[in-house]
């Protein structure tokens, strides 16, 4: 069931699906308004739902994939139902104090039901979660493991991205508050010990920035599911922007937009440059590329890797989770439930068929 069609994102999901699924895959578009799903033109059932009672649609599903942000807005009453009902639910989000909240709320609640709860299945963060995932499958087993990960491409957002990214930044308080009630909550796991965050300004090549995205979050989630992460896991993110001018410049814009976000009004005006439900052309897209590079490091022996990609934003993201999703409906993926993450939920087979799609996972040397 796909949750969000009518949005930009979820109408590239739609799309994919309509291709993508393969004969005896059932499924299904899901909305406040069937006249815009069945405008879609797609050959699928449309089922009423709404974001706020959304039970009827978790009990007729057996896999839900939401695109409806922002999650910290309207997404906790479908984890819900899902983690109810023993119903596998996937979603885009890249907000923190989202995953975590439902972390504290519902995990324990999925685990009991068998639901897988799944976030992040985009560009946040398959790229991430997956590839160090892929790097660390090539290291050495039961020793300490380095890895870091450096992001270069070209993209463009779109105004759901755009308002879930400024609700982020406009929420400090809620977001250290939830993060302080899942440290309480989540158990660490014995005998092992985990760091997972943005990296310090360092020169490799070109300046490589701090990257503070949900990304690391997901990374360290997964390294303390995953024992083959081994026994002293540390992984570290930047953004490659290259000669010292790109770098300043990247950094003074996210500090702008950071300062703006926390002002009302300017926040209400840089939304209004690209409302939800808008995002770029076709045309824009097809320019829109990326790579996220990995140099993983442990037992005397030292990988790079790459996942690469077209438009990373939306083409790629739809692609990720439609892929997600037939991943968990027909590939034998791990007996795990309660909150997970695309490597502890679907590890290799989703690396698997995304690479098929065409988003390349690759060792360099």
């Amino acid at each position: 069931m796909l949750f969000g069609a009518t949005g930009f994102t979820g109408r590239l999901v739609a799309e994919y699906l309509a291709k993508a699924a393969p004969p005896g895959v059932s499924w299904a578009l899901a909305g406040r308004d069937p006249a815009k799903l069945e405008a879609l033109g797609l050959d699928a059932p449309v089922l009423v739902a709404d974001a706020e009672r959304p039970r009827a649609l978790a009990e007729q599903a057996r896999i839900v994939a939401t695109t409806v942000g922002p999650y910290v807005t309207y997404g906790e009453p479908l984890v819900r139902a899902c983690a109810e009902t023993g119903t596998h639910y996937l979603d885009l989000t890249g907000e923190p104090e989202f995953f975590d909240r439902v972390y504290v709320r519902y995990d324990a609640v999925a685990r009991r039901s068998g639901a897988k709860i799944v976030h992040a299945c985009g560009f946040d963060s398959i790229p991430w979660d997956l590839g160090v995932l892929h790097t660390v499958n090539q290291l050495p087993e039961g020793v300490p493991l380095r890895v870091s990960g450096f992001l270069r491409g070209d993209m463009r957002a779109s105004g759901g991205t755009l308002a879930s990214a400024l609700t982020i930044l406009s929420r400090p308080r809620q977001l250290v508050e939830a993060a302080l009630r899942r440290r309480r909550a989540e158990p660490r796991p014995p005998g092992r010990r985990v760091s997972s965050r943005p990296g310090v300004l360092r020169y490799a090549g070109g300046w490589a920035l701090p990257m503070p995205s949900i990304d690391c979050l997901v990374v360290g989630r997964s390294a303390r599911l995953l024992d083959r992460y081994g026994p002293d896991f540390a992984y570290r993110q930047y953004y490659a922007a290259g000669p010292l001018p790109a770098a300043v410049a990247a950094a003074s814009a996210a500090a702008a937009v950071t300062v703006l976000a926390q002002v009302p009004p300017a926040r209400r005006m840089l939304m209004n440059r690209l409302p939800p439900g808008e995002g770029p052309s076709p045309q824009r897209r097809a320019r829109n590329w990326f790579q996220a590079t990995f140099v993983g490091e442990g037992g005397g022996r030292r990988v790079i890797t790459r996942v690469s990609g077209g438009d990373p934003g939306y083409d790629e993201t739809a692609k990720m989770l439609a892929e997600s999703a037939l991943c968990l409906a027909l590939d034998d993926t791990p007996r795990a439930a309660g909150q997970l993450t695309t490597a502890s939920a679907m590890g290799e087979p989703l690396i698997r068929r995304l690479h098929a799609a065409g988003i390349r996972f690759a060792t360099l040397r």
